[in-house]
């Protein structure tokens, strides 16, 4: 059932540039942030090495074997989740909380998460509309090797970030239809991401979160969008996302994104940032069922 779009989803242009700095006037300041993730290290000095040293010895003499096994299979348990909790940290805002508790939570998704997020979603015949949009004007292939893509809730690209006049461009391509089409489209912060600029349909055909259609991460300039099983084909073929990681099936409890819910790498030229569109021309079209372009003269 068609739901609308509540004032407080949907907001005015100025109010939804969250992630921006401002200036001395008032001239909102774009940054990108390099995201790391650190392989687990250690470094030891002379000291250090001197105390682990005379503690193994004292263990090994004062300890049984098993306690000693176990205290070093602790120690280096503990030094792991540290580092991967810190990686954790380092991906930036996302739809889970930057919390040891969010840590947890998403550590628990993993145990469900797709193994294979170059597997094609498989068809559903009775999914409305029922075919893609994309078969009209395939896209080309994406130059290159792919991003390396880390993490699941916030998921993000570590490379391969994309050019700032491609990102401001894009953000200003959904700026604007969100204007054009106010009747059916509104712009606001993203319901999935809980950060970033999102484009939402108001009357949504598939109600993917508060009808959102598609929004783009700050930090590393890519997306998440949900598309239809052929056009998400078209896009994983050739070259231009991947399927999210909780888009597996799970009979025990129910996915915090869709199934259809696809990443779209940054945008790297004018070129790329047309395929871009088009693929979220197809995002539209999943959610909406109707074919709405995106006006990219001026952008591209």
């Amino acid at each position: 059932m068609a739901t609308s779009l509540t004032q407080a989803n949907v907001l005015s242009t100025q109010s939804v540039i969250t992630e921006s700095l401002p200036t001395e006037n008032n001239t909102p300041q774009y940054f990108s942030v390099t995201i790391r993730q650190d392989s687990l290290t250690v470094t030891l000095d002379g000291p250090t090495i001197f105390i682990l040293s005379a503690s193994l010895i004292f263990a090994i003499q004062f300890l049984q074997p098993v306690t000693v096994a176990v205290l070093i299979g602790l120690a280096t348990i503990v030094l792991f989740v540290h580092n991967d909790y810190q990686n954790f940290i380092k991906l930036g805002p996302g739809g889970t909380p930057s919390t040891f508790t969010g840590y947890v939570r998403i550590n628990w998704l993993k145990l469900w998460a797709l193994r294979d997020p170059f597997k094609p979603l498989p068809s559903d015949q009775a999914a409305q509309p029922a075919s893609g949009i994309l078969a009209k004007k395939p896209l080309p292939y994406r130059c290159g090797p792919r991003p390396r893509v880390v993490g699941i809730a916030p998921q993000r690209q570590v490379n391969q970030f994309g050019s700032k006049e491609c990102y401001l461009a894009l953000r200003r391509i959904l700026e604007n239809h969100g204007r054009v089409h106010t009747e059916e489209m509104g712009i606001g912060t993203s319901c999935f991401e809980k950060h970033g600029l999102g484009l939402f349909s108001r009357y949504p055909v598939n109600n993917t979160c508060q009808g959102e259609i598609c929004h783009v991460h700050n930090s590393d300039h890519s997306l998440h969008l949900n598309l239809h099983s052929e056009d998400a084909k078209e896009v994983i073929e050739k070259g231009w996302g991947q399927r999210h990681p909780l888009t597996s099936r799970c009979f025990l409890f129910k996915m915090p994104v869709p199934r259809q819910f696809t990443m779209v790498y940054a945008p790297r030229t004018r070129d790329e940032l047309k395929v871009v569109c088009q693929i979220i021309e197809a995002a539209g079209w999943w959610v909406i069922a109707k074919e709405i372009r995106l006006d990219v003269l001026g952008e591209v």
